[in-house]
């Protein structure tokens, strides 16, 4: 039998920053298109090249929605971002991406800092927009380079 996914978080169920939520670290609450939501931090970790440099992914220019973005990259075949929706995630985009730098700055969460991180907002046909959780350094990069993504959750609050 499959596990279903948690799909909504009661107000006043949420824990502390830092703390277990729906398979993850509870991050921050925030709003995305008028809804309160719960960023959850997934503790995987992928690796791959964002999509395929030279080509522009429609749907993928939200630099808020991160869901919406991973999901139109799967359509257009991006592996990291099938991989990220098979866990029930996805990779955060640039909102979602400075959100974990500040949780991380606030000792909430650990990210890696030897690499940059894949975000799931578009710049262009040649790149995307990445993060170096050591510094906190947002800056577009080539979609054919191999870079990590830690892939996020984001639940409604009710």
């Amino acid at each position: 039998m499959t596990k279903q996914a948690q799909q909504t978080v009661l107000a006043a169920e949420l824990p502390e920053r830092g703390q277990p939520l729906a398979g993850g670290v509870f991050v921050t609450r925030y709003w995305l298109n008028g809804v309160e939501r719960a960023l959850i931090l997934l503790p995987d970790e992928l690796s791959g090249p964002w999509g395929e440099y030279g080509v522009e992914i429609k749907g993928t220019h939200s630099h808020s929605d991160g869901e919406a973005n991973t999901r139109a990259m799967a359509e257009a075949g991006s592996v990291i971002a099938m991989k990220a929706l098979e866990l029930d995630g996805f990779i955060p985009s640039c909102l979602e991406g400075q959100l974990l730098m500040a949780a991380k700055a606030d000792g909430v969460v650990e990210l890696r800092e030897d690499r940059w991180h894949w975000l799931s907002s578009q710049r262009s046909a040649d790149y995307a927009y990445g993060m170096a959780f050591g510094d906190g350094w947002l800056s577009d990069v080539g979609k054919g380079f191999e870079r990590l993504a830690r892939p996020v959750r984001s639940l409604p609050i009710q």
